[in-house]
């Protein structure tokens, strides 16, 4: 845990939407701030002379239901409020969807809780739905390259039906070719085919047995097709015996006169092997003529329906005469079936599948896609891969898109953070936009092994980019990375809040009334949206401005809504909205009950009574969670003679923040300028912030811390039922600073432990009256007198109300008024030099 001080400017700890807040407005508030205005404040004296304080009316800005001009919600007309409060956001928006090309990106930043994506989305939403529908993407089988699959675009809704049309075809194809090869019809016409050929085989063998039988030879064919050629001798078949038992001459010559005759049969034999070859030509050149009448049957429609299409008719031609190539694939085979060696794994059929790669069919205009998990292949789109056997294969099938492409020609919306967090991502949406198309790769690490993959075709681009993140993302990519700036050339800067006026609160109502209708609430009575609008001012900590963060607002009329439906009632009131949010920080405080009950039990001391010296009540706030909530301390000083000036002991035990440091250090040239003019300023001294064992940030203590120090000095007991918050300058006044109602609200629950006494109160800048949005329990404190709250202007004003004294101003002589503070404290410096100078004289003698 660590406590904040506060500063002047809002630290993003401070912002706006990380904290959970009280509801402001009740049933009557308008009613108790009219009688707070009209009462006098009958205690003013019992606080003593300073600055006065300030009356009810002045301690929250409260919207009176009367000025709605609707009953409820259900009257309020539905229009589109957030283009009234986002006018940066909306000219960049609007330039971009002028301006064509792919370096006109945005990029949107704001803070969380702002409904940045949804503000994107409603903006755009309209301008898309005019814009034409994106066309569809396909990716097919290239038979001229099967590494290379081929990228179409139709018009939308035409990939679904070209996809579903070739899909049936290649099924009607399937099935009637394999019938058409089983009709009688085919069947004469390849018996005649065999009968031709057996016929010419069989005379060709007829003139190879003659021509034997001239030579005294017999020509045999046994049944694997093996031609045997005997010798004839007297009529008689020559065996191996017999042969070997003939003269030599005479076995040379019939050796040689059947060499002979094998050369000269050899020319029939290649008349045979050219007839099996016809054969086969004739079979083969049947089957074709089969298969392209069905094919035509089959393909002609797709190419009278999708032929205008150039890739498209090429691609219907190449796949008929691969399918004509390939019409064994339809024939019924005998033995073990193999795969053709253009197959990897699928069937022979899965190149005829349409992969519909984007499909625009149900898209009305241009597409609007938010990316909320913008991995490499939910963002580029990615080549999957399937396993086959133990092996892992791909094809033009397995190709997936991702949002790049599906936003294509559309918006494309993505989180910065979210992006960031994934390198790979952000690089290759870069790499898209300076090559302006999509190439889907592989992502490969340079390590791992590279495997056979395909290279889809590229798909051009064109489309907008938003980049959603914030402030801070933004100057990281701006710094960082060059090429940020050349693509996202737009910044659409979201405010936080807009001034509190009666046009900006209607177009607030309207949003207002938006959100029960999308949410789908019960209606919102007229004392409720007033309550509303006053938690927004609180919700941003200003009775003059109105939050945008409608996140947390839309969090409350949820729950609100809720809460009214247990109470079965049909519209939601005031009362309801403050139940819901007594109930969310009911769930919250538990730290901070826990705090008050060792404040109520003086575990942790802080007085809200009696008088003190060199004692000052400061303020400070903390975060548990998204719980924010204001904690009192105790600031002591002690002061002595000696050279080592005032100690930080929050910085001497590393406890301080650089900024508490700088308000110490301000805080020391404040009394060099005041007391330091006509002597050295020579003293020791310590200051600390009691029973703190967390880190201290923050210069809004510095006030407190000042009194406490001159409290010390002069001996002046500070008042305790005060605390005191404020930032002090170099010359005295008392700057403003952050959290201001919750500390406000901390030091009245501590008092309201240790009892109310009518002379409790705070002290605060001047400069944080606009900020005051308190809660009506402190208000109605207030009101009745147990309460004050002080503004001042300086630290003199300050230390009035703390010590009934009057700080006081030098004279013409540079010398202060006796019976001032300030008199006291530079009597005391004087004082405090001189023992120093003697304590450091050398012994004499």
């Amino acid at each position: 845990m660590r406590f904040s001080c506060g500063t002047g400017q809002r630290r993003p700890r401070d912002k706006p939407g990380q904290s959970t807040y009280c509801l402001l407005s009740g049933p009557t508030p308008g009613n108790i701030l009219k009688r707070a205005t009209t009462m006098k404040k009958q205690n003013a004296s019992s606080s003593g002379p300073g600055a006065k304080a300030l009356d009810a009316g002045r301690l929250r800005a409260a919207l009176d239901p009367v000025k709605i001009p609707y009953a409820d919600s259900r009257d309020i007309p539905a229009r589109n409020g957030y283009s009234k409060f986002q006018p940066r956001a909306i000219q960049a928006l609007e330039l971009a969807l002028r301006i064509r090309g792919n370096e006109y990106n945005i990029y949107l930043a704001g803070d969380a809780n702002l409904g940045r994506t949804y503000f994107v989305k409603d903006h755009l939403r309209p301008a898309a739905l005019k814009a034409p529908t994106p066309p569809d993407w396909l990716y097919l089988h290239n038979f001229e390259d099967l590494d290379k699959p081929v990228a179409v675009d139709l018009p939308a809704g035409r990939g679904r039906a070209f996809k579903s049309a070739m899909a049936k075809s290649v099924a009607q194809i399937r099935t009637d070719l394999p019938a058409r090869f089983e009709r009688d019809s085919y069947h004469k016409q390849h018996e005649a085919l065999f009968k031709a050929s057996n016929r010419r085989r069989d005379e060709l063998f007829s003139r190879m047995e003659g021509t034997a039988a001239e030579k005294n030879f017999r020509l045999e064919m046994d049944e694997s097709g093996a031609l045997t050629l005997s010798p004839l001798v007297d009529g008689e078949v020559l065996d191996d015996k017999a042969f070997e038992k003939l003269p030599k001459k005479e076995r040379t010559r019939l050796k040689r006169e059947g060499d002979a005759l094998l050369s000269e049969i050899g020319t029939y034999l290649r008349q045979i092997n050219q007839n099996e070859k016809e054969l086969k030509r004739d079979e083969l050149e049947l089957n074709r003529s089969i298969a392209r009448e069905a094919l035509i049957e089959h393909i002609q429609p797709l190419v009278q329906e999708f032929g205008k299409h150039e890739k498209i008719r090429a691609y219907l031609a190449a796949a008929e005469e691969d399918l004509v190539e390939n019409v064994d694939q339809f024939l019924t085979k005998e033995g073990p079936q193999t795969l053709p060696d253009s197959q990897s794994g699928d069937d022979y059929f899965s190149r005829f599948e349409v992969n519909l790669f984007v499909d625009n069919s149900r898209t009305k205009g241009a597409p609007v896609i938010v990316e909320n998990h913008p991995t490499t292949f939910n963002l580029l789109g990615s080549i999957e891969r399937e396993a086959e056997l133990g092996a892992l294969y791909t094809d033009h099938t397995l190709i997936r898109a991702g949002s790049l492409q599906k936003a294509n020609h559309g918006f494309l919306l993505l989180n910065t953070e979210d992006l960031l967090s994934s390198p790979s991502s952000w690089e290759g949406l870069l790499r898209a936009l300076r090559a302006r198309h999509s190439s889907i790769e592989d992502p490969v690490d340079q390590e791992q092994v590279r495997t056979k993959t395909i290279e889809p075709d590229p798909i051009p681009l064109d489309l907008k980019i938003v980049l959603i993140g914030t402030d801070e993302n933004y100057e990281a990519l701006l710094y960082h990375d060059d090429r940020f700036q050349k693509f996202f050339k737009l910044k659409a800067h979201m405010q936080s809040t807009i001034p509190r006026t009666m046009p900006n609160i209607r177009h607030y109502l309207v949003v207002l009334a938006r959100i029960v209708k999308e949410a789908g609430l019960l209606p919102f009575s007229r004392d409720a949206l007033a309550g509303l609008v006053d938690f927004s001012s609180r919700i941003v900590e200003d009775q003059k401005k109105l939050s945008l963060h409608f996140p947390l607002v839309r969090e409350r009329m949820i729950e609100a809504s809720a809460l009214a439906e247990l109470d079965n009632k049909d519209i939601v009131d005031a009362g309801h909205l403050r139940e819901a949010v007594g109930t969310r920080d009911f769930r919250s405080n538990l730290f901070e009950e826990e705090y008050m009950g060792e404040y109520e039990r003086e575990v942790i001391k802080v007085a809200t009574s009696g008088h003190a010296v060199g004692r000052c009540n400061g303020l400070s706030v903390t975060l548990f969670g998204d719980y924010e909530f204001g904690l009192p301390h105790q600031i002591s000083c002690t002061v002595g003679v000696g050279h080592g000036g005032i100690l930080d002991l929050e910085r001497e035990a590393q406890l301080g923040g650089p900024i508490h440091t700088k308000g110490m250090m301000i805080l020391k040239s404040y009394l060099v300028g005041l007391f330091a003019q006509d002597k050295p300023l020579v003293m020791t001294g310590s200051l600390c912030f009691e029973q703190s064992y967390a880190g201290i940030e923050g210069d809004s203590a510095s006030g407190a811390e000042l009194a406490a120090l001159l409290s010390a000095l002069s001996g002046a007991p500070i008042n305790l039922s005060y605390a005191f918050t404020g930032a002090v300058s170099q010359s005295g006044e008392i700057m403003a600073v952050g959290g201001v109602n919750r500390k406000i609200e901390g030091f009245f629950e501590v008092c309201c432990r240790h009892g109310l006494t009518g002379r409790q109160g705070v002290i605060f800048p001047q400069d944080n009256a606009v900020n005051l949005m308190l809660r009506d329990d402190v208000i109605q404190a207030v009101q009745q007198g147990r309460f004050s709250i002080h503004p001042v202007r300086t630290i003199g004003e300050a230390l009035t109300i703390l010590t009934g004294l009057p700080a006081g101003k030098k004279d013409k002589k540079g010398k202060f008024p006796p019976g001032t503070l300030y008199h006291r404290v530079d009597q005391r410096l004087a004082e405090l030099a001189r023992l120093a100078r003697e304590f450091g004289r050398p012994d004499e003698g």
